[in-house]
């Protein structure tokens, strides 16, 4: 903030303009870095949820015909795959994202989108990992 937003009659001198600056920049990159992994959060549960979907969707419809020529365990493990493998991909890229910006510090544990990316992503391996046992 300004010295006038602040509502002290001294101006602040250039360093200390700079450095706000730089604050105000840091805290938006990270915003930003927030977002996208919000993005990649979202992309990898549709697919998660998209593949959970053909996969019981599928099996009903082998359940009612059993003639039916579908692999819907293929089709969904694919998609559930893809969707970790976004998830983790988007947790990786954010947390070096955040390295980069404030070095030496775990500010990525304290966002709220960090724990909720790798929460689904646990999520999404156990229904990964229940529908291949569910195979054998």
């Amino acid at each position: 903030m300004t010295a006038e937003l602040k509502g002290e009659d001294k101006a602040m001198s250039a360093n200390e303009l700079a450095m706000e600056r730089t604050d105000l920049a840091v805290r938006r990159t990270l915003m930003a870095a927030d977002r996208s992994l919000m993005a990649w959060i979202r992309t990898g549960l549709s697919m998660i949820s998209f593949g959970f979907t053909i996969y019981k969707i599928l099996q009903g419809m082998i359940a009612k015909d059993p003639d039916m020529v579908a692999n819907p365990r293929g089709v969904a493990l694919f998609l559930i795959g893809l969707g970790i493998v976004a998830l983790g991909i988007g947790v990786i890229e954010y947390r070096h994202t955040v390295r980069q910006l404030i070095p030496g510090t775990l500010v990525a544990l304290r966002r709220p989108a960090f724990p909720i990316a790798v929460a689904m992503a646990v999520m999404g391996l156990f229904l990964f990992l229940g529908i291949i046992i569910r195979a054998l």
